[in-house]
């Protein structure tokens, strides 16, 4: 269906229909302005605040699927992991492979990711959201491998705005979101309640956003603050070959115990200064804290972990031309891991010896960051622009270990066969240094047509828990920064009713981390990466709209490690070949749109051997708003999986098992807004 559907399609695409007062807008397949500059990102997907609303989701894979190759894989409550460019990472190397940025600032300190990130930003009130395909310029740093989500919060409205809401739907899922908006001051809140279609699993999470513009000191300042809370009864994957078609199966909770509590909280300030000849300098200081409990359901002997960060920086640019930015960043850091297992393991002699109940890990990691970076723009002709850029950055690690050095208990006593699956080093420094840099040009073929080419460099330095949190006695984890090396080129084309883009990529990935068949932290892996992904927009007669976007990939090992299953020339797990989605809009009024959408998602390997597959499957969507002339009383009808599919959400294969986390059902929204 697939083959049949998409040459048509991406002949056809187009957004969503902005007849209507909450319009059904486009996906922007160009660079912002901001982007544009410093630097050419060939690679970049805008959503828009009317694709936002519209979408109204109510998990991040929902919205995200409006951007070529992205895919938010769904776990259990709002748990989620991310793929751009990518397949689906696991383990070791998966966790802070993508900058997640709120209001360009990185939610997380570059050493202390969290590779669920999406649920501690306000994506359902949000401006905007960013997403580059592909390895960050110089702009971005540390993480920004595969790619960048970058979330732009709100802003206050001319003449102040009061509005609100309230969504109900399958599942006992409840939502209300508020916002007051004042000439300079903004806040916006949002809470959900739901439970699920699984026994006892859901989730309560909050949001509040703040924004305040002022002026001081000659500089437009715009502060800003975030706050997240999150309480979830979790659900882990359910068992057996094609469980998720069973109507039983899938709605079982193999791990009712499970459960995870996070609050985060962020505040920055953006101070602008505009000189003379168009100079601009900029300053960006910020603070950062999280905290979060959770149990490993998914680990014999079920541990609770406990984590939190605190973190404070800033971001320095300085534009003195119209052809340079130049621009430093500094960030502090300290974070705090305690895992602690009450109940004694549960299984074989090994399993029951080698994970004893106690403390695991008790560490503390300070960490200093610094980087300078510097971009430059050429108009070599009226048609021909050049874009060239180069980040130095250097991340230092001080560990410190709050527990007996080794892989004894905690009492100091030793495990039978070999010693305690935990391992903790001894005290430590570690530093790592990397160079990043990019060039592209923009060649405009005609009014309408423009070519482009970009070579860029990510990396991601190994994350303190990849240091420090070892296994089977591996006393020092010799790892080193993971290193992206990317080439693509493209076309895209513009006109009254038709904007289009169509890029090819090749990339390797050096030095991938991965645990190996002993145990072990390294980071000798290689990976391949080739694509082309195309979108497209397209503005039909009147009252129709159909946008669409498609990426097909291949992702595969460029190494051997037989004894852990990966051979060269494999194909990595969980990478599905076709991503696609299109969305037909109709608005034959201006009180009244709809939506439709499909949601392709390809198959896909579950393990290195490629012995076992997923199928893939396909989704349809249905939007309908409707806003009487002159009221701000909006109603809107959201059907997610129209056709009732029997789906997986994410499926896998380990310790001899087939496991899948279902997808939902069938499942209807009602929202009421008062619009401001």
């Amino acid at each position: 269906m697939l083959h049949s559907l998409l040459p048509t399609l991406l002949l056809q695409a187009v957004n969503a229909s902005q007849s209507v007062p909450t319009p059904l807008e486009t996906v922007e397949v160009r660079a912002t302005a901001r982007q544009a500059e410093i630097g050419s990102i060939p690679g970049v997907s805008a959503i828009t605040a009317d694709d936002i609303d519209i979408e109204a989701a109510t998990h991040a894979n929902e919205l995200l699927d409006r951007t070529p190759g992205t895919w938010i894989s769904r776990g259990s409550g709002q748990e989620s992991l991310v793929a751009i460019r990518s397949p689906v990472l696991t383990g070791p190397g998966a966790c802070g492979a993508f900058a997640i940025l709120e209001d360009r600032v990185p939610i997380r300190p570059a050493g202390f990711c969290n590779v669920n990130a999406l649920f501690e930003v306000n994506l359902l009130q949000a401006q905007r959201v960013d997403v580059v395909r592909g390895p960050g310029n110089a702009l971005y740093g540390a993480n920004a491998l595969h790619g960048v989500i970058d979330v732009s919060s709100g802003d206050p409205v001319t003449g102040g705005a009061l509005g609100g809401g309230l969504m109900i739907g399958t599942d006992d899922y409840y939502r209300g979101r508020v916002t007051l908006s004042g000439e300079q001051a903004a806040l916006l809140a949002n809470y959900t309640n739901s439970r699920s279609f699984r026994e006892e699993e859901g989730f309560e999470q909050t949001f509040i956003n703040g924004t305040w513009r002022s002026n001081a000191l000659g500089a437009e300042v715009r502060t800003q603050f975030s706050w997240a809370e999150l309480d979830q009864e979790t659900a882990g994957f359910i068992l057996g070959e094609n469980a998720y078609e069973d109507p039983l199966l899938r709605t079982q909770n193999l791990n009712p115990e499970a459960f995870r509590r996070l609050d985060a909280f962020r505040l920055t300030s953006r101070w602008t200064w505009q000189q003379r000849g168009g100079a601009e300098f900029e300053l960006i200081p910020y603070l950062r804290s999280s905290d979060m409990d959770f149990l490993q359901h998914f680990l014999p002997g079920k541990p609770l972990e406990r984590n939190g960060q605190q973190s404070a920086g800033m971001l320095f640019s300085w534009r003195p031309a119209d052809r340079w930015t130049l621009g430093f960043d500094l960030e502090w850091a300290e974070g705090d891991l305690v895992e602690f297992q009450e109940n004694p393991t549960e299984g074989s002699d090994f399993l029951v010896e080698t994970r004893p109940r106690g403390f695991h890990y008790d560490y503390n990691v300070r960490s200093l960051m610094g980087a300078a970076w510097a971009q430059f723009t050429h108009e070599v002709s009226d048609a021909l622009r050049l874009t060239a850029g180069l980040r130095i950055e250097r991340l230092d690690y001080d560990y410190d270990n709050r527990m007996l050095d080794g892989n004894t208990r905690d009492d100091g006593t030793s495990c039978g066969f070999g010693g305690c699956l935990y391992t903790r080093p001894a005290d430590r420094d570690d530093h790592f240094d990397n160079l990043a840099p990019d060039i592209g040009l923009n060649w405009r073929l005609s009014d309408s047509t423009t070519l482009f080419t970009r070579l860029a460099r990510g990396f991601r330095p190994p994350q303190a828990t990849e240091l420090y949190r070892l296994q089977s006695g591996q006393r020092v984890a010799d790892i080193d920064s993971e290193i992206l090396d990317s080439l693509e080129i493209g076309l895209r084309g513009d006109s009254l009713t038709l904007d289009w883009q169509i890029t090819v990529f090749a990339m390797r990935k050096d030095k991938v981390i991965f645990r190996d068949a002993d145990g072990y932290n390294v980071s000798d892996g290689k990976t391949d990466h080739r694509g082309l992904e195309a979108a497209v927009d397209w503005q039909l007669a009147e009252p129709w709209r159909l946008s669409a976007n498609a990426a097909w990939a291949n992702h595969e090992y460029a190494f051997e490690r037989p004894a852990s299953g990966i051979l060269e020339g494999n194909d990595v797990d969980t990478a599905p070949e076709w991503l696609a989605a299109a969305r037909l809009a109709w608005a034959p009024s201006p009180a009244f749109g709809t939506e439709l959408e499909w949601v392709h998602q390809g198959g896909y390997y579950l393990e290195p051997t490629n012995a076992y597959r997923y199928g893939g499957h396909e989704l349809f969507n249905l939007r309908a708003v409707y806003r009487p002339a002159d009221s701000r009383h909006l109603l809107a009808i959201r059907v997610t999986n129209l056709l009732d599919t029997d789906y997986a959400e994410r499926a896998d294969f380990a310790f001899g098992n087939f496991r899948y986390f279902p997808g939902a059902g069938r499942r209807f929204f009602v929202e009421w807004r008062y619009v401001p």
